[in-house]
């Protein structure tokens, strides 16, 4: 590697909206503020729903289950 052209890195504070906080490696400069993280997205705790519009998921299911 060539010297002196990497960024610098450095550990940040991240802070979630949900007010989890957790700190990583990152070259920015600064701590970072996020709106859904791994504790509050609904695919990670399980909350997820399927949004059927116009019965479009049992049209499928009907059309190729068995």
């Amino acid at each position: 590697m060539k010297p002196e052209i990497h960024p610098e890195y450095k550990q940040i504070t991240v802070t979630c909206g949900c007010g989890n906080n957790f700190e990583t490696g990152s070259v920015l400069a600064k701590d970072l503020n996020i709106e859904v993280c791994s504790s509050c997205h609904p695919f990670y705790t399980g909350k997820q729903r399927v949004v059927d519009t116009a019965g479009r998921v049992d049209k499928f299911r009907k059309r190729f289950g068995k």
